[in-house]
């Protein structure tokens, strides 16, 4: 394989010196430049095995020169040979801060020149090796991750749909807020890391529903206070489930179950938590699971016009909504109508 050398100097004589001596060297492409930015946008673009700079040129230095080539990210271990004819210490303990690796005085002595480049470039080569290792390492962990996380993915689904076998909300519900959840968290700038544990978290909203009797579960109709009293249960009793897991989905699921019931002005339950207070993933499901029951059609209930739905949850922002999270869902709304659409109620078989 070629390896590339890149030759900075501003005399041109110097140059074609360097030219020639690298041309000794085996399976090697040299390029040269005269002007140091031309240089740097060069090594910018193109891959690199070696770079020899002058340190006295006009346009910059060959210490400043090094600097900026660090500065991309690309090049932050590339091989950097100086040449100068400047001998005093202070100018090489500046190279080497700016981060050269070698040095050579002028007059360049040919034999130490072709040595020393040959052993940096057999520094580049193994480097080179051991990045493609870790590239292929790399590659591997987040293979596996992936399964792993799939996995999860397919036991929390199990988890979610047990919880909801037993309710009257049907499977469709899970997903649609789900991914309505992920829709606000991407609005408000999430990363996709946190969108993707989100999706997978906020089906585990209502998994303590486990725990309450059936006959107050299927209750069609209005609670009365006491029968509201233990359905609001629910939320400890999910987050005790399965707060002691060491899945990461599990322990954002157990922290949604037990939050996504709590107010923004701190009239929700189990704890009455405040604004900021409650947990980010908690604010944005409740918008998200609020939205899907209302406009879902339930047996003891009518689906609500979208609109009427949607002014709900503006009528809501500041005491049971936060704010953010509501703007969020509506600056997504046409991607809100797509998820909808995509799993409504009939689609009760789509996972994802």
């Amino acid at each position: 394989m070629r390896q590339h050398v890149v030759v900075v100097d501003d005399t041109e004589i110097n140059l074609r010196l360097l030219e020639t001596l690298i041309a000794r060297l085996d399976h090697c492409e040299c390029h040269s430049f005269s002007c140091p930015k031309t240089a740097l946008e060069f090594c910018s673009d193109n891959r690199v095995d070696l770079v020899i700079v002058d340190y006295m040129m006009p346009e910059m230095n060959g210490i400043e020169w090094i600097r900026q080539l660090r500065q991309m990210s690309s090049r932050s271990s590339t091989p950097v040979l100086m040449i100068t004819a400047n001998e005093a210490k202070s100018v090489r303990y500046d190279a080497l801060e700016s981060g050269a690796d070698d040095f050579l005085t002028k007059p360049v002595d040919a034999v130490e020149f072709v040595a020393r480049t040959r052993n940096m470039l057999k520094l580049s080569a193994a480097n080179r090796v051991l990045h493609g290792r870790a590239h292929w390492l790399n590659q591997e962990v987040h293979k596996a991750t992936l399964k792993i996380r799939e996995r999860e993915r397919d036991t929390v689904m199990h988890l979610a749909r047990l919880a909801q076998y037993r309710d009257a909300e049907t499977g469709a519900h899970i997903l649609r807020m789900a991914h309505y959840s992920a829709r606000i968290a991407k609005q408000l700038g999430f990363s996709l890391e946190d969108q993707e544990l989100l999706l997978d978290a906020a089906a585990m909203h209502d998994i303590g529903k486990v725990g309450i009797p059936d006959a107050l579960l299927c209750k069609p109709g209005k609670f009365e206070p006491h029968e509201f009293e233990a359905m609001k249960a629910h939320a400890r009793l999910g987050f005790e489930l399965i707060k002691d897991s060491q899945s990461e989905i599990l322990q954002a699921g157990a922290a949604v179950a037990l939050g996504h019931h709590e107010k923004f002005d701190g009239s929700g339950y189990p704890s009455g938590l405040k604004g900021e207070g409650i947990p980010i993933f908690s604010r944005i499901v409740a918008v998200a699971d609020v939205f899907d029951s209302l406009t879902s059609k339930r047996p003891y209930k009518s689906a609500w016009p979208l609109d009427e739905a949607a002014q709900y949850l503006r009528d809501g922002a500041g005491t049971h909504f936060d704010p953010l999270c509501v703007d969020a869902f509506f600056q997504a709304w046409d991607d809100i109508l797509l998820i909808r659409e995509r799993f409504a109620d009939e689609d009760v078989g789509a996972t994802s």
